[in-house]
């Protein structure tokens, strides 16, 4: 009987701990900034108010049983798309048609007067990210223009560089053969004029060149939508220490990124093996139009069991978070998930319906009820009504 009875009682104590951190995940303004499921509705010809279980990391209803109440849509291509400005407004379109068919459940919002209204009346609010500023095509009327429709952050670079800044992978790859490193004085005028617009800066993707260029030149706080820690995973994309210190000085926020091969050192490698063993699949699927991002995420899908073993613990993803926390502090750290721009997430981190795990592992070490609402969307809430400050349009 006193068996049963200690049984009882454990069971009774781990519902109470499910019914917390699910609470204070509910609860919490839940933002994360950045996700490509517009990219992958192109490439799968799926629409994101179907029921997308099995095919990509992310629909309509699952961000609500997630507990998502903000999210910045990434509005990507590769740097070899032609017409980029306007593959960003079909990515763009395909948003507004989905909330269109569901006004009930999702706005397009953009400023956070209209955010916390949707909020309020149980909607999700939706805001763009163009990742990459090669899509503005050197135009800035053509920033203005996606500005317009709700895009609320530029990425500055992608991996590729543009005519006005270098990447983090061109620096840290090309460093021998590049003319000049980081912002030029037209680059300048667009971070200017982005602070004009009350348009976030995000420096994830750049090189380290043009984060400095940046945070010499903006005057209003940054955010890196999806950037993880170079200390505990040293690849060209992650922050480094001085670079965090600057990001926590300048008041931003850095928004930690889900991918593996950005919290784990030793899955690059095993990516590199990966695509060498299925070659003949990736090089059939880019000629058929697929862009190779999404090639080997198809490729993950398919060989599932293989690539398992590969995902990291999700201790390691709140380890990055707590090193950016005791370096500059839990006003200046979120959650920018990269979902379906992935390829492979942590343990347990299978789509937008895992997020309370992340308040789970943050209440197990220790945090507590008003830093996991700053982590969860406090932090960038800040950052946005920050840079809405003062805007001239």
């Amino acid at each position: 009987m006193k068996i049963y009875c200690t049984l009882f009682i454990t069971l009774i104590m781990l519902s109470a701990t499910a019914q917390r951190y699910e609470r204070i995940t509910h609860r919490a303004i839940l933002v994360d900034t950045h996700n490509d499921i517009l990219s992958a509705c192109i490439e799968k010809k799926v629409s994101l108010d179907q029921d997308l279980r099995g095919i990509t990391m992310s629909d309509l209803n699952r961000f609500k049983q997630g507990g998502v109440d903000v999210q910045f849509f990434s509005v990507w291509c590769d740097g070899n798309q032609q017409n980029p400005f306007d593959f960003a407004n079909r990515e763009m379109d395909t948003l507004y048609a989905v909330a269109a068919r569901n006004p009930d459940k999702i706005v397009i919002v953009k400023n956070y007067k209209q955010l916390i209204h949707t909020i309020k009346v149980h909607k999700i609010a939706a805001l763009f990210g163009v990742e990459g500023g090669h899509m503005i095509e050197n135009d800035m009327n053509k920033l203005d223009s996606l500005y317009k429709r709700g895009a609320r952050y530029l990425t500055l670079t992608w991996n590729n560089s543009n005519a006005w800044a270098t990447s983090a992978m061109d620096e840290a790859s090309l460093a021998n053969s590049l003319s000049k490193k980081g912002l030029t004085e037209f680059g300048k005028k667009i971070v200017q004029h982005m602070n004009e617009l009350g348009m976030m800066i995000d420096i994830s993707h750049v090189g380290e060149q043009t984060f400095w260029d940046v945070i010499h030149t903006t005057t209003k706080p940054v955010i890196a939508s999806h950037s993880d820690v170079y200390a505990i995973c040293p690849v060209f994309r992650n922050l480094k220490d001085e670079q965090i210190k600057a990001i926590g000085k300048n008041g931003g926020v850095i928004q930690l990124n889900f991918y593996s091969g950005f919290l784990d050192s030793t899955f690059m490698q095993k990516q590199h093996q990966f695509s060498l063993n299925h070659q003949a699949e990736l090089d059939s699927m880019k000629q058929a139009g697929t862009q190779a991002e999404y090639a080997l995420t198809i490729l993950f899908q398919k060989y599932a069991s293989e690539v398992e073993s590969w995902r990291p613990p999700l201790s390691l993803l709140l380890n990055h978070l707590d090193y950016v926390v005791h370096l500059i502090g839990v006003d200046h750290v979120g959650i920018g998930s990269d979902f379906d721009g992935i390829n492979s997430a942590p343990q347990q981190l299978n789509d937008v319906t895992d997020y309370a795990l992340i308040t789970k592992g943050l209440l197990q070490r220790g945090y507590n009820k008003k830093e996991i609402e700053k982590i969860l969307g406090g932090n960038l809430l800040r950052v946005m009504q920050q840079n809405e400050n003062n805007n001239k349009k």
